[in-house]
């Protein structure tokens, strides 16, 4: 079966505001996310991608078009079940606000259980996101052949329900997980389970640096959506 190269999109504006962006239309790549986005292609030069896929936000195509323009000839499909978690009445919202709702703590300690007002729940997130690679899964390997590979773009919380997925893990857990903008996780499936092979890698390690919490999560809370990464 095919090898997946997740690629969560570079630091957009509104991880640089601490704004819970959704599907809020008009999300672009901050100048940080411009030059993530250039140097992908030279990080994955080595890969022989069969396909991209992406989420249908900006952040994402934005991310991606470097890519595309140095291969014009790998192919692109929108998937809107990899689209960026529906957070309903709190897109668009401050980090730092929403930490106060009593709802983050759900969020935080028993995400299978919580449901965004006006959104939609993350169980229902995580289960579009696994149907939707299974489903690609499939064509990559009946298009290409077994030892295809093929790249997803999406997001953090995306990505992250997908690596839980894939280490077997209830997504109760998927909070402790961390994936950076540009940062690159790969899974390898098989007929009987699928192997975590890279996890969030962004290749600069300025990211381990302490710092000071600027993106709406506090202590060992996780970043709902996914954190703004190294400054």
């Amino acid at each position: 079966m095919p090898m997946l190269i997740l690629v969560r999109h570079g630091r957009s504006t509104a991880n640089t505001a601490g704004v819970l962006a959704g599907w809020t239309p008009g999300v672009a790549l901050d100048e940080r996310g411009t030059a993530q986005a250039a140097a992908l292609p030279g990080r994955l030069a080595g890969l022989p991608l069969a396909a991209a896929v992406t989420s249908p936000l900006q952040r994402c195509r934005e991310t991606l078009a470097p890519l595309l323009a140095a291969r014009p000839e790998l192919p692109l499909h929108p998937e809107d079940r990899i689209g960026e978690c529906h957070y309903g009445d709190w897109s668009g919202r401050k980090l730092a606000e929403l930490a106060d709702e009593p709802l983050m703590n759900i969020v935080q300690q028993h995400p299978s259980a919580a449901a965004f007002p006006g959104g939609e729940s993350m169980r229902a997130m995580h289960a579009r996101a696994v149907e939707a690679v299974r489903d690609w899964n499939a064509r990559i390997e009946s298009e290409h052949g077994a030892d295809a590979v093929y790249l997803m773009c999406s997001h953090g919380d995306i990505i992250k329900a997908l690596v839980a997925d894939a280490l077997g893990l209830h997504l109760d857990l998927f909070q402790r997980i961390s994936v950076e903008p540009c940062s690159v996780t790969a899974i390898r499936y098989t007929p009987t389970r699928p192997f975590l092979v890279r996890l969030g890698d962004t290749g600069d390690f300025a990211g381990l640096a302490p710092r000071e919490e600027n993106s709406g999560h506090r202590g060992g809370d996780a970043a709902v959506g996914g954190d703004a990464g190294a400054p």
